[in-house]
């Protein structure tokens, strides 16, 4: 009886561990009080000086702005994408322009980059 709870448990974690990731892959980032959050709830930036589906913040500027990663075996389709970085890592992007998360957001809801630097914006329902 012991072996079967620990080996439940075990499969309980396992998927515990799992569908977040079967979750990400489906939808990498959804819709919440009209802009778009992943799924930590964080909201989701553009940037205006990528370009042809490619993401022009790097190094500094993805420590600041933290890329919406994707695994490397990542799917995607209508209008979600998944581009390649230039340090090899695998990134989401939607309708073509990369997205980002802002390190200066502290909690779900914040939007603290939206118009930071006139180049940096929220992602909202109506560009969906």
């Amino acid at each position: 009886m012991t072996q079967m709870t620990v080996s439940f448990k075990a499969l309980l974690m396992a998927a515990a561990l799992t569908l977040p990731g079967l979750a990400m892959a489906a939808d990498p980032a959804m819709m919440k009080d009209g802009m778009m959050v992943d799924h930590k709830g964080m909201t989701l930036y553009t940037f205006d000086k990528d370009a042809g589906g490619k993401s022009m913040c790097n190094d500094d500027c993805a420590k600041n702005w933290p890329p919406l990663m994707a695994p490397a075996d990542a799917k995607a389709d209508g209008k979600w994408s998944v581009i390649k970085r230039d340090d090899g890592m695998m990134q989401y992007a939607y309708d073509g322009k990369p997205l980002y998360t802002f390190m200066k957001d502290e909690k779900p809801g914040d939007m603290t980059g939206d118009k930071m630097k006139s180049v940096w914006h929220v992602v909202r329902e109506s560009q969906k």
